[in-house]
C-alpha cells in the first residue's frame, strides 16, 4: 500500500471511528466516488448524504429544530467558527435553538455541495450564502462554508461531524 493510501486511511479512521471503517483492514481496497453538484431543491428523503445535507438546510430555513435533530447521529460533534459545540443536541439546546428564537426568516443562497463517498461514510464540503432577518427586522448577510462527515446508520445517512464557518461578504469595490 502506498504512503498516500496509508495517510488517507489514517485520516478516515481519525475522523469517523463510529462509521465502521475503523474495523476495516489497512490492506483493504477503498472504492470512492466524488460528486460535485449545485445544491437545489430536492426530495427530503434521507436516502443519500446529499439529501441529508439538503434536508438540514431546509430545516434551518423552516426553523424546524425537530427535523434537524433527526439528521444527526447521537455521537455527532459540531464545530462552528472555531469553537467545539459538543453533540448536535447540546448545540441545539445551548446555541442554535436560542438563536432561532430571534429569527424571523433564514434563507440560503447559491448552495453547492461536493461529496466523496467511501462505503458507509461520506465526506462533504458545502459553500453557500445566507440571509437572516431577525424579529426586530435587522438583517444579517454572510457567506459560509461547511465540511461534514456522514455515516450510514441502518437505512439512513446521518451527520456525524459538522464544521461550519461564515463571514460578512466582501463589499463591492
Amino acid at each position: 500500500m502506498d504512503k498516500t493510501m496509508i495517510i488517507f486511511n489514517a485520516i478516515l479512521l481519525a475522523l469517523a471511528p463510529a462509521s465502521g471503517l475503523a474495523a476495516q483492514s489497512s490492506d483493504a481496497q477503498i472504492d470512492s466516488k466524488t460528486t460535485a453538484i449545485e445544491a437545489g431543491p430536492q426530495n427530503s428523503s434521507r436516502s443519500s448524504p446529499e439529501n441529508v445535507l439538503t434536508a438540514y438546510r431546509n430545516a434551518i430555513q423552516k426553523l424546524d429544530a425537530a427535523k434537524m435533530k433527526s439528521l444527526f447521529s447521537e455521537e455527532s460533534q459540531i464545530f462552528e467558527n472555531g469553537k467545539a459545540e459538543g453533540t448536535f443536541l447540546h448545540y441545539l439546546e445551548h446555541h442554535l435553538g436560542p438563536e432561532l428564537d430571534h429569527v424571523k426568516s433564514f434563507t440560503f443562497t447559491q448552495p453547492t455541495v461536493s461529496i466523496t463517498q467511501v462505503d458507509n461514510t461520506a465526506f462533504a464540503t458545502e459553500t453557500y450564502g445566507y440571509v437572516i432577518v431577525l424579529h426586530d427586522d435587522r438583517k444579517i448577510e454572510r457567506t459560509g462554508i461547511a465540511t461534514s462527515v456522514l455515516v450510514r446508520e441502518g437505512d439512513n445517512w446521518k451527520i456525524l461531524r459538522y464544521h461550519s464557518s461564515s463571514r460578512a461578504p466582501k463589499k463591492a469595490e
